[in-house]
C-alpha cells in the first residue's frame, strides 16, 4: 500500500515538474512581447509571497513525525506547482517598458527567487522519494534541509519588496551610488595636506627641501602653489555632489511622467542621465589622481573640460522633461562658476610657473658669469 501511494505520489510530480520546466524553458528563451500586458512590481511581490506561504505549508507536511494523507500532500504539491508557474508568467510581463537599469533589477531579484524554487524543487523530489519512510536519518536530513530552504525563500522574498519597481527609483538608486562615489573622492581630497614651512631651499645642496622636525617632505605633500590647486579643485568636486543630488531629487518627482510615456524616450533620457553620471564619476576620479605632485595641469584642464562637457549634456537631457527643479539648474551653474574660476586659476598659476623658471635660470646666469669672474682674477 506504502510503495503504490509512493508511485502515486512520485507520477504527480513528475508530471507537474514536467509542466513547469518545460514553461520556465519557454519564457527564457523568448523575448517580451512589446504588445504583452504589462504587470506591476507589486503584483510580482504579493504572487513571491504566495509562493513562500505555499511552500512552507507543503514541506511543513513532510516535517512532521506523522506521515500526512496522501491527498493532502498531492492538493499541496499541485497548488505549490501552479503558484510557481503563475509567478514564471507575472514575471514576463514586469519587464515590459522597463529600461536596462529597472530590468537589471528585476532579472537579479527573480533569479534569485528561481534559484530557491529549483532548491526548493530538488527537495521536493527527496521528499517524495522519502514519503511514509521510518528511516529516522533520512527524516533527520529532510528536516534540515526543510528549515534551509524555508529560510532562503524568506530572505528572497524580503529581497523582492526592495527591489525598485519603476524605471525612475531604479536609475536614481544608481545615481545614489555614485553620489556616494563623489562624495568618497571628495573626502579623500581633503585629506590632501600642504608641505610643512621649509628650512633650507632645494638649491643650496641640490637635495629635497627640509622640512621644521628636520625631515625630508612626503612625497604627497604639496607646495603652496598645488595646495591652491587642490582647494579649487575640492570646491569643484563640492559642487559636483550637489549636481548630483539635485539630478536624483529632481528625476523623482518625475513619476508621473514615467506613467504616460508610450514610447520609451522618458526612459531613454533617465538612462542618458545614469551613464553621464557614470562618466562624471570617472572624471571625479581622474581629477583627484592628477592633484598628487607633480601636479600636470595640462591633465587637471582636461578633466575640468570633460567635467563641462558632461553637464551641458545633462542640461540637454534635462531640456527635454516637461518639468524639472530650479535648484537642479541653480546646482549646475554654480559648478560651471568653480570650474571657470578654476581654469582661470590654473592659468594664472602656469603664467607665474614660467616666470618663476625664467627668473630661476636668469639668476643662474648670473652666478654663473660672477664665477667666472672671480676664476680669471
Amino acid at each position: 500500500m506504502e510503495e503504490l501511494e509512493k508511485e502515486r505520489l512520485n507520477q504527480t510530480f513528475n508530471s507537474y515538474f514536467k509542466t513547469f520546466h518545460e514553461t520556465f524553458q519557454y519564457l527564457l528563451d523568448q523575448t517580451p512581447y512589446s504588445s504583452l500586458d504589462k504587470v506591476s512590481w507589486e503584483e510580482v511581490v504579493k504572487m513571491g509571497d504566495q509562493v513562500y506561504k505555499q511552500a512552507t505549508i507543503i514541506f511543513g507536511m513532510f516535517w512532521t513525525e506523522e506521515k500526512t494523507e496522501l491527498k493532502a500532500v498531492e492538493e499541496n504539491m499541485v497548488t505549490y506547482f501552479n503558484t510557481v508557474q503563475d509567478l514564471l508568467l507575472l514575471s514576463r510581463g514586469c519587464t515590459v517598458g522597463a529600461g536596462p537599469t529597472l530590468s537589471s533589477y528585476i532579472s537579479l531579484s527573480l533569479q534569485k527567487v528561481f534559484d530557491a524554487v529549483g532548491c526548493s524543487i530538488k527537495l521536493l523530489a527527496i521528499c517524495v522519494s522519502s514519503y511514509g519512510s521510518c528511516n529516522k536519518d533520512l527524516k533527520l536530513d529532510v528536516l534540515r534541509l526543510v528549515g534551509a530552504v524555508c529560510a532562503s525563500f524568506e530572505v528572497v522574498c524580503s529581497d523582492l519588496k526592495k527591489t525598485p519597481a519603476t524605471n525612475i527609483t531604479a536609475i536614481g538608486k544608481e545615481m545614489k551610488q555614485f553620489a556616494g562615489s563623489v562624495k568618497k573622492v571628495l573626502c579623500e581630497m581633503k585629506e590632501l595636506k600642504p608641505a610643512s614651512s621649509i628650512l633650507m631651499d632645494e638649491a643650496s645642496d641640490g637635495g629635497p627641501p627640509i622640512t621644521e622636525a628636520g625631515l625630508q617632505g612626503e612625497d604627497d605633500d604639496l607646495s603652496p602653489e598645488e595646495m591652491k590647486i587642490a582647494q579649487s579643485a575640492i570646491g569643484v568636486v563640492s559642487e559636483t555632489t550637489v549636481v548630483i543630488e539635485e539630478l536624483i531629487r529632481s528625476i523623482i518627482g518625475l513619476l508621473d511622467q514615467e506613467k504616460s510615456d508610450n514610447n520609451g524616450s522618458f526612459v531613454y533620457s533617465l538612462e542618458k542621465l545614469l551613464k553621464l553620471c557614470q562618466e562624471i564619476d570617472g572624471e571625479i576620479f581622474e581629477l583627484k589622481a592628477c592633484l598628487y605632485p607633480p601636479q600636470d595641469v595640462t591633465d587637471i584642464k582636461e578633466a575640468l573640460e570633460n567635467i563641462s562637457r558632461i553637464i551641458s549634456e545633462m542640461l540637454a537631457v534635462v531640456e527635454s522633461f516637461s518639468t524639472f527643479l530650479a535648484t537642479f539648474f541653480q546646482a549646475c551653474r554654480g559648478l560651471t562658476s568653480s570650474i571657470k574660476q578654476m581654469e582661470t586659476e590654473l592659468d594664472n598659476y602656469c603664467t607665474s610657473d614660467i616666470e618663476s623658471k625664467m627668473q630661476n635660470v636668469a639668476v643662474s646666469n648670473e652666478r654663473e658669469r660672477e664665477r667666472e669672474r672671480g676664476d680669471s682674477c
